[in-house]
């Protein structure tokens, strides 16, 4: 009775509307505060290892190693998308595969506009125009980040040195179980409260979906996903620095826990900055810093490149299905 008392005391929510008028006021702040933190990390290391980086001179093996990279990156963005499809299906929800997967392409570009949410609002827009119910749409790229995020976590914890290893199977015990749908579910309806709030014009039932089943294979389809674009700095860091077989699972884990604070933290958008700072702290102490700044700035820039290509396929592909469709 006390804390039914309490929870519905006018002076309980007081104070919770004034918290959430100071988290609001203070979230673009803290925004800029690690893009200028990252900022300043990042550039101090160039000028400390400028003149490492100016001579570094990359091979025709190392130009291979970077196209292989940009293939593998490209081919990582497109299994993304089929992955999102698989998501959708969690829902009861069907599209064509090439419409879907040309959303996803066209779309995923977008998020390195500021906000950092036009990708979402573009996939949920475009897919609900396709057939797609507004609820289940919505609720798929919820779904994809957090989806993302713990197959990240995952990897970056089976890759890790096995140091800690009693933690290490805690830690991915708790990934596994919280991917499972009575915990996902919460997660996934209070972030579509926050972020999309149902209109007059929309039924409240339209948003009520939920996993019916563990989401293995969407999961397992996200670590397909971490472990491409791994496989794609590591080509890139192959391009610029050696490095030994052993220390692959090292890069890896790094890299796994750089993409991972890239998606979650609120900074600059589609990770940028975040990702590179994560990355160049966890390994500069194994590799020359100047070597690995080089790497790392490379591969964010074969990645936007892969981005940016997999959107203008997508669009010429889109194209040329609308041109060919026969006159009825």
């Amino acid at each position: 009775m006390i804390l039914k008392a309490l929870k519905t005391s006018p002076s309980v929510d007081f104070c919770k509307n004034h918290m959430k008028k100071f988290i609001s006021i203070l979230k673009p702040y803290l925004r800029w505060l690690i893009l200028g933190l990252t900022a300043f990390f990042l550039i101090h290391t160039l000028k400390t290892n400028w003149q490492e980086i100016a001579e570094i001179q990359i091979t025709s093996t190392g130009w291979l190693c970077l196209a292989l990279a940009f293939v593998v990156t490209t081919t990582a963005h497109i299994w993304a998308a089929w992955v999102w499809l698989w998501i959708l299906r969690e829902f009861n929800q069907t599209i064509k595969q090439r419409c879907g997967l040309h959303i996803y392409l066209k779309t995923n570009i977008a998020k390195y506009l500021p906000g950092n949410i036009w990708h979402f609002y573009g996939r949920i827009t475009a897919v609900n125009k396709a057939g797609v119910s507004l609820g289940p749409a919505t609720l798929s790229v919820l779904l994809e980040p957090l989806l993302m995020a713990s197959a990240a976590l995952a990897i970056a914890l089976i890759t890790a040195q096995q140091k800690y290893w009693g933690l290490q199977i805690l830690c991915l015990v708790v990934v596994l179980t919280g991917v499972h749908p009575r915990i996902l579910n919460p997660v996934v309806n209070h972030l579509r409260k926050i972020k999309w709030k149902v209109t007059s014009s929309e039924s409240p039932s339209a948003f009520f979906y939920q996993l019916e089943r563990y989401p293995l294979r969407p999961f397992l389809g996200e670590m397909g996903f971490v472990s491409l674009r791994g496989i794609g700095f590591l080509l890139t860091a192959l391009a610029l620095m050696p490095f030994t077989p052993q220390q692959i699972p090292l890069l890896i884990s790094a890299y796994s826990l750089g993409w991972l604070l890239g998606l979650v933290i609120p900074g600059a958008p589609g990770g940028l900055g975040v990702f590179e700072a994560t990355t160049l702290a966890l390994l500069e102490s194994h590799f020359p810093s100047g070597l690995l700044l080089s790497a790392i700035a490379c591969y964010r820039v074969i990645s936007v490149l892969a981005e940016t290509f997999g959107a203008l396929f997508a669009g010429i592909d889109q194209h040329l299905v609308e041109n060919h469709k026969p006159s009825l």
